[in-house]
């Protein structure tokens, strides 16, 4: 049986375009379960308190599976994906990127914040809120792979690339604060940014609502171009650079991960170093 966003019990604001959930409702689930095997859910649909439908933002289907393990009292969530789960680095643009293990709730949501694309950072912040193990997996020939599983405890070292983040100038501090505190408000990662070139201002999630609020918004920043943000994360915090050409992002991106993992070069028995 398959629900839409009007039969999930899931209640979210207004916000149409990236709704926030207020409350859920189990009873409308838990009685398909009783008739049908399996139920099939449209990932990132909700309704508002009046009844309409709300969208939970893009590539939210994440928040929706980990709301609805939540909502069943189920203490895990199992997320497929094309790869089996988080790397140090995408492996599609790292050829050395390693698979991690084992993450904390905090160490993935920094990740995803910052252009990771295996979980969506909103979801994320969920499961730690309601003590939801996220299980990552991909499916195989040879069957379902786990990768990386995301709880309480576990750390690595990572870089990751935000492709296309959009900047903003600031004509002053004051005006600089009122876009950081109303983009905080919908909890959308940002850079400050403030050196010779002015005050300005990266969005680094979300980014085509983020831009939808700053159109609407009577505070005046400019839009002056897109840069690429590259971010290593280790257990000392965060270290950004941004970079014009993606090209040249990434690689940094190789530059940086070879730095964290250098590569293992193999001797012949025998051979001299």
């Amino acid at each position: 049986m398959s629900l839409n966003g009007y039969s999930l019990g899931i209640r979210t604001n207004s916000d149409f375009g990236r709704a926030s959930i207020e409350s859920v409702d189990p009873k409308q689930i838990m009685a398909a379960l009783l008739e049908h095997d399996v139920i099939v859910a449209a990932g990132a649909q909700a309704i508002d308190q009046s009844g309409r439908l709300t969208f939970l933002g893009r590539n939210s289907s994440d928040l929706t599976a980990i709301v609805i393990a939540s909502m069943l009292g189920e203490h895990a969530c199992e997320i497929y994906s094309d790869v089996p789960g988080v790397y140090t680095a995408d492996p599609y643009l790292v050829p050395g990127a390693q698979l991690i293990p084992e993450l904390a709730y905090q160490t993935i949501l920094q990740m995803s914040l910052h252009g990771a694309k295996v979980l969506h950072h909103r979801g994320v912040h969920y499961a730690e809120k309601h003590r939801v193990s996220i299980i990552c997996k991909s499916l195989t020939s040879d069957g379902a792979i786990t990768g990386t599983i995301v709880s309480g405890h576990g750390n690595a070292r990572s870089v990751t690339v935000a492709r296309d983040s959009p900047v903003f100038s600031c004509a002053s501090l004051e005006e600089c604060d009122s876009l950081c505190a109303l983009l905080a408000r919908h909890d959308i990662n940002v850079l400050r940014l403030e050196d010779s070139h002015g005050v300005r201002v990266c969005i680094v999630s979300d980014i085509d609502f983020a831009q939808r609020l700053v159109s609407l918004a009577d505070i005046g920043p400019v839009f002056i171009g897109l840069s690429n943000v590259v971010t290593e994360l280790d257990s000392s915090g965060l270290l950004v650079h941004l970079v014009g050409d993606y090209d040249g992002a990434i690689s940094l991106v190789r530059q940086i991960h070879e730095q964290m993992y250098p590569a293992v070069v193999s001797v012949p028995f025998g051979a001299s170093v």
